[in-house]
């Protein structure tokens, strides 16, 4: 193990003191740095050489004064002489160096003074040597302590999983596959955290062995691997006393990582090279949590949608666990900080917490939540320390969170290694941290505690056979975002086992069984849970399928986090619209719901007083599936639905040449208009001949072959009811004709815009099964629909395609709260202001509504008519101001549970 900083700071005065007088390079400098390595208990034969050969820029023979590949370059010049030259002889030497042996430090010094040169973070540091002991921890990377600034986004991690992937694949090809390759990954990855981390010493120790022990052919590597693999597994008191030196360096590990004997996998050169391109890496700035992402670059994407593989960045996972309980705690510390009793109960009651992830993929959440803990630890430890008066203290007999508070399970088996492995290294990074500090190196090797990570599948096992509920503080995690029209028959089954009576489970996205899974085992506790989930699950009809049994368990919202995208470090970076729920049983107090004005932008807390299904301040309100409006208004339906393998319908094109051929067919083409022709002002039109003759037909052989190609079709179809519908060839499967003007409301619409255009169309003109549409309606239902309050409900309750609004007719129009007990004056303003709307539509005859309604294009006389519009349409609601969408749809909810509790006569009178 490395030596502590206050050895190591005695040692670099002592050798301050030594050299003070020394002058002259050629006989001394190698001395100087045998001597320096030894500071940091380091022997200097281990890992760097002297006098090393290179050719220099302009092909000039040259020798490294002293060279460690991968990390260092000292020149040694004597004294008083130009260190400037010094640096720029050493970087003549790059030249010649292959990329992984390129070094991060150059050292320059003439006995009197040192320079060091950190080419990655572009800076130096020149100090005399007397300096030497105040300026020791910049030479920390020599004895394997390096500063955890672990970035979750930094390109490193996703280079790392790159190289790692080729191993892989390159393994793979060469018939080594399946749980052997798994396992020797999870170890592979561990070696390489542990050379730069400080478990094996010196650093960089497992890339020197892998180069000065095994053959450059790498016709060796596999064995060799083998043997390491069986000394890591071995208590030093054990092993051959005739062990290779470089062998018997590396620590006993234990924790069963190394305990399987594996097969001997055949490596070529470039599966060696690749290893050690991998090893060039600094895994000390890795996060462990990015274990994820290198698990999805070696997986194709069908496993990844199979088995719901999510990996994510850990500024998403903070969402989750910070409302969950990191606040909470941090909070807490705040105020016991200064208390030394209270301070030591809190540091215990740390122990205590108990985690499980039951979904956990490769440890990502358990990782994460791990160090903040760690780091919460750590601030303890330091107000301990200062509330004692010590300016050192041995910490690590005092740590006492560890990685056996943790739990998880994980359908695959080799995500569950790496989620072990990730734990034990985040464990082992926070050590350092603490040991930078403080000043005392420590690393829990051999491994003692163990995480609790078994593979399995979370909806077939009882969760209280991993951890007893009584143990349990928090389930939290990235269930599987399988939506429910991708499930695939087992998935189907297994979420039907779990969610109990609930009527058209069907319906429900796979994520939805952890819900089931969890609010059975939380009964009669005080576990609390968080899952990020698909944001379906609290749109559309899900909410009203899904919660109703949960309420039934007592179940209530604590926190939420509204629709937001929820991006992922893995390669590819898929990214999915996401919420997070966090509940448990029985009311919390202090509930947030955090809502976002972009959803890839950062969140706005808001208290509330309650989160319902919705993940709206409002009452618990679940919406059904309603074949008729909720108040006395007029019914919505659907346009036309022709299915008619596309054979009636016409680019302006194709009718144009249609008619050149056809004159007569003329008067059977009508304007046709779905979601885009409506909103985008495309032109098409549609052949109707459903109210054509017989013996108009027999003069219009265009027209019949079009008859016969719809026929055929028909009769084509795997769906019975569709080939019945060949007998009558000429008419549509859904049919709207109306004989006045209507109003339609396209069933899709970006989210972009403020509100969803509407409007009215003549019974000329024909509309798609992708619009609704409302027969009766007039001024007044255009300028409710058309409100910010009508919009409210739509972002709350209605489905998502991606991101885009999917306007509905049973949960979205038919729940809807319309005023009640409008008076006449109020109902003239609405149909006054709706009016204004229309007129200021018209004074831009050439823009369609997609350019009218685009937040960036908007027209000022549209946006002040549609602000009239919104005065008027919460007047008619109520005298109260509402403040925005979210005090809007809390009103409303209000007005829906009103309405549910009165008999539907006065419902329809209100």
């Amino acid at each position: 193990m490395p030596l502590s900083w206050n050895e190591i700071r005695d040692r670099a005065t002592t050798f301050a003191h030594d050299w003070a007088d020394e002058f002259y390079e050629r006989g001394e400098a190698q001395t100087f740095w045998n001597e320096f390595f030894q500071v940091f208990g380091v022997d200097r034969r281990r890992v760097a050489t002297f006098e090393k050969h290179v050719r220099k820029l302009g092909d000039k023979a040259g020798f490294i004064d002293c060279f460690w590949p991968g990390t260092l370059i000292a020149e040694h010049k004597s004294l008083g002489k130009d260190l400037d030259s010094a640096f720029l002889q050493a970087l003549d030497y790059f030249a010649e160096l292959k990329d992984r042996d390129l070094p991060r430090y150059v050292v320059v010094s003439d006995f009197a003074t040192i320079r060091l040169h950190d080419l990655e973070d572009n800076t130096d540091h020149e100090f005399a040597l007397k300096e030497l002991p105040g300026q020791i921890k910049r030479f920390g990377f020599i004895a394997g302590y390096k500063p955890q600034v672990l970035r979750a986004e930094d390109p490193v991690n996703v280079k790392a999983a790159e190289r790692m992937g080729r191993l892989h694949d390159a393994l793979k090809a060469s018939g080594y596959d399946g749980h052997k390759l798994e396992m020797l990954l999870v170890r592979l990855l561990f070696c390489l955290f542990a050379e730069d981390t400080g478990i094996f010493q010196p650093a960089q120790a497992f890339r020197l062995w892998l180069e000065e022990r095994t053959a450059e052919d790498g016709s060796d590597l596999g064995a060799a691997l083998t043997h390491a693999f069986q000394v890591l597994n071995t208590a030093h008191d054990k092993r051959s006393g005739s062990l290779d030196e470089q062998l018997a360096a590396f620590p006993y590990v234990n924790g069963r990582l190394f305990e399987e004997t594996l097969p001997i996998a055949a490596f070529d050169s470039a599966m060696r090279d690749a290893l050690l391109e991998a090893c060039a890496l600094d895994w000390s700035q890795i996060s462990p949590a990015v274990f994820g992402a290198m698990f999805q670059s070696i997986m194709d994407a069908d496993a990844r949608r199979n088995l719901g593989a999510h990996y994510t960045s850990e500024q998403n996972i903070e969402k989750l666990i910070k409302p969950l309980f990191l606040d909470e705690l941090r909070a807490e510390f705040e105020r016991v900080k200064n208390n030394r009793n209270k301070l030591f109960e809190f540091h215990k009651k740390l122990r205590t917490l108990t985690f499980l992830d039951p979904a956990c993929g490769c440890g990502n959440f358990l990782v994460v939540t791990y160090r903040h803990l760690r780091e919460l630890e750590l601030d303890v430890l330091r107000a301990a320390a200062s509330g004692s008066g010590q300016l050192s203290l041995d910490v690590h007999g005092l740590i006492n969170i560890d990685v056996d508070q943790f739990y998880g399970i994980e359908i695959e088996e080799f995500p569950a290694r790496i989620a072990e492995v990730a734990l034990w290294l985040t464990d082992h990074q926070m050590n350092v941290k603490v040991g930078e500090e403080f000043g005392m190196y420590s690393a829990r090797i051999p491994l003692t505690s163990t995480p609790h990570i078994h593979h399995g599948n979370a909806l077939r096992m009882d969760w209280e056979a991993v951890v007893p509920k009584e143990r349990l503080d928090y389930i939290l995690g990235n269930p599987p975002f399988i939506g429910a029209k991708f499930m695939s028959k087992a998935h189907r089954q297994e979420l039907s086992d779990v969610s109990g009576e609930t009527r058209n489970v069907g319906l429900l996205d796979y994520v939805t069984g952890w819900y089931f899974k969890a609010a059975d085992l939380i009964q009669g506790t005080a576990i609390r849970c968080a899952f990020v989930s698909t944001n379906s699950i609290s749109q559309g009809e899900q909410p009203g399928l899904l919660w109703p049994p949960l309420f039934a368990r007592g179940l209530k919202i604590d926190f939420a986090h509204t629709t937001f995208r929820w991006n992922n470090e893995a390669r590819g970076k898929a990214a999915v619209h996401c919420v997070i729920v966090g509940f448990g049983i029985g009311d919390q107090p202090g509930k947030v719901i955090y809502e976002y004005d972009d959803i890839a932008g950062p969140p706005q807390a808001r208290d509330a007083t309650n989160v319902n299904p919705y993940l709206a301040d409002a009452p618990d309100v679940c919406l059904p599936r309603r074949r008729s409006p909720i108040c006395d208004v007029p019914a919505i339906g659907i346009g036309n639905k022709p299915i008619d393998g596309g054979h009636y319908l016409f680019t302006p094109e194709e009718k144009a040449a249609f008619l050149a051929r056809e004159p007569a067919a003329a008067v059977y083409f009508k304007r046709w208009i779905g979601s885009r022709e409506f909103l985008q002002g495309i032109e098409r039109w549609c052949l109707w001949l459903g109210d054509c003759s017989p013996s108009e037909l027999t003069s219009l052989p265009a027209c019949r072959e079009r008859i016969r190609a719809v026929r055929e079709s028909r009769l084509a179809s795997k769906s019975a009811p569709t080939r019945r519908l060949a007998d009558t060839p000429t008419r549509f499967h859904v049919e709207f004709l109306p004989e006045d003007d209507f109003l339609a409301v396209p069933k899709v619409s970006s989210e972009r815009r403020p509100i969803i255009p509407v409007g009215f169309f003549s019974p000329e003109t024909m509309v798609s099964d992708l619009v609704f549409t409302i027969p009766d309606a007039g001024p007044y239902e255009f300028g409710v629909i058309s409100s910010n309050m009508h919009m409210a409900w739509v972002r709350y309750t209605c489905g998502r395609l991606e991101s885009r609004y999917r306007y509905s007719k049973d949960i979205v129009y038919n729940n809807f709260p319309w005023p009640r007990n409008v008076s006449d004056r109020k109902r003239e303003a609405v149909e006054t202001a709706a009016q204004g709307v229309l007129d200021a539509r018209q004074q831009f005859p050439d823009a369609t509504l997609a350019d009218l309604y685009d937040p960036l294009t908007m027209p000022p006389a549209l946006l002040k008519a549609h602000r009239a519009l919104d005065r008027a349409v919460d007047a008619a609601y109520s005298k109260r101001r509402f403040k925005g969408d979210a005090d809007r749809v809390a009103f409303l909810f209000e007005e829906y549970a009103k309405l549910t509790s009165l008999p539907s006569a006065d419902r329809a009178r209100s």
